[in-house]
């Protein structure tokens, strides 16, 4: 396949002639189609990033009468297990599913519960009066509905599918972007020499890009784990080889999910019990005299040497556990699960990074980088000019290509002409291939839009001449 360099009435000698032109030319015009689809998902995706990277600052300023309370003098914490009392008094009818300790001492104890109706709600209970303060749904919040726009857009599963197929083309993106970035690098100081309009944000873009790259690839490795395809795909592979990429902790009957929980590891599931999978419980035929508590499971935890603040799922039934979470948020090689017995408050199994798959152990370490916290205020701040970073390309692209669109009307969209060289590149087909096969939806995409261009927009005249097509 030969490519195409200038318009339509260049030679065809100067097009293979002019080989480096025309992979610039069919480069740029696979950065520019595959901005359409991403930058939207991805100045979302950077926007709730931001967001959810802020949670623990932005949700105690917008929910200051629930999440924070002032320590009267003279005055202790109550019992974990008095609390508990208040929020079923409160809560009549509901499930109390896990309690999450406060994270200083001008915070809230948090009880995650479930309503009669089967809503999810925290409960927030002062630990000094030990009065319930009042409850949220923690997917109605400004980080919930972050934390679900990032994953699915809202949507569902389609939403899912949307991210998905978008993360995969900000990897032609990034790919294609580093082409152009070392490639147009002379003609673009070329540009900046004799002050032409738009040059300065061109190189300021093409700069950005480069560093930014480097982050967008890393994040969307990190984060196709997660995603409902891909990640679901993988982890059924792994499974049948007796791995996983997430560690599932089979001692628990209870599920401590709280979107806004920082305590929880990302990194294992603590699900209902198992199938035939052999789970540690309580023994209710026991000695009874001698019954657990709350308050019981976290002087376990805290024996065994947990870290502050704790979350304890309640046991599910008669036979379930007290499984006490310690608090790694920033280092997921110190997560660590106790599950108690409710009865005799013995421990009845432990589960913690040390007891992962080496898959889970990678997976634990690139969700703590992706979510800005492995290494402290570092990755935080790291993660937040990053976050910035992406916003600025995805105005600072569309910004450009604005100004240099052509003004007659019927003129088209002013994509860059070129194909890719993939018949007379037998390298860069191998490279398009293999990528479409590691990640299915791309592939898939792109053979529609192939298909697509081929079949119908090549042999439209007014397509052709909208996309700015080669014949």
């Amino acid at each position: 396949m030969t490519t195409t360099v200038s318009g339509p009435g260049a030679a065809s000698k100067r097009e293979v002639g002019n080989r480096g032109s025309g992979w610039f030319r069919a480069f740029w015009r696979w950065h520019f189609y595959a901005s359409f689809l991403v930058i939207p998902i991805l100045l979302l995706l950077a926007t709730t990033g931001l967001i959810y990277l802020f949670r623990f600052q932005i949700e105690p300023l917008l929910h200051a009468d629930l999440m924070k309370v002032a320590q009267p003098a003279g005055l202790i914490a109550q019992p974990y297990s008095s609390q508990l009392d208040e929020v079923k008094a409160a809560m009549p009818g509901a499930t109390v599913v896990s309690m999450t300790e406060p994270s200083g001492p001008d915070r809230s104890t948090v009880f995650s519960v479930e309503t009669a109706d089967g809503e999810g709600r925290d409960v927030f209970v002062d630990p000094y009066e030990g009065k319930v303060l009042g409850s949220l749904n923690p997917d109605k919040t400004l980080s919930g509905a972050a934390i679900v726009l990032h994953g699915n857009l809202m949507a569902g599963r389609v939403g899912e599918v949307v991210v998905e197929i978008a993360a995969c083309w900000a990897l032609v993106m990034a790919i294609t972007g580093y082409y152009l970035f070392f490639r147009g690098r002379v003609a673009r100081a070329r540009r900046r020499a004799a002050r032409a309009a738009g040059a300065v944000l061109r190189s300021r873009h093409a700069l950005t890009g480069s560093v930014v790259g480097i982050g967008v690839l890393f994040l969307i490795v990190s984060g196709l784990p997660w995603t409902g395809f891909w990640g679901a795909k993988v982890q059924e592979i792994a499974s049948s080889q007796g791995s996983s990429m997430w560690s599932e902790d089979h001692g628990a009957l209870s599920n401590p999910t709280s979107t806004l929980d920082e305590s929880l590891p990302h990194s294992h599931t603590v699900p209902w019990a198992l199938g035939d999978t052999k789970v540690p419980r309580s023994d209710p035929n026991g000695d009874r005299r001698s019954v657990a508590n709350v308050d019981t499971a976290v002087a376990v935890g805290d024996r065994n040497g947990l870290a502050h603040p704790m979350t304890i799922a309640l046991p599910g039934d008669e036979e379930g556990v007290y499984s006490v979470i310690g608090y790694a948020f920033q280092n997921p090689a110190k997560e660590r699960t106790l599950h108690v017995d409710q009865y005799g408050g013995a421990v009845v199994s432990t589960y913690g990074y040390q007891d992962y798959p080496l898959l889970a152990k990678t997976v634990a370490q690139g969700i703590a980088l992706h979510e800005g916290r492995r290494l402290g205020a570092l990755n935080m701040w790291l993660t937040t000019a990053f976050c910035l970073a992406v916003i600025f390309m995805c105005i600072t692209g569309p910004t450009m290509w604005w100004r240099r669109r052509p003004k007659t009307p019927g003129a088209g969209l002013g994509a860059p002409r070129g194909r890719l060289p993939l018949k007379t590149t037998p390298a860069l087909a191998i490279i398009v291939t293999a990528l479409a096969l590691f990640l299915p939806l791309f592939g898939l995409t792109l053979l529609t839009v192939l298909l697509l261009d081929r079949y119908l927009i090549r042999r439209t005249t007014p397509l052709r001449n909208y996309f700015n097509t080669t014949p």
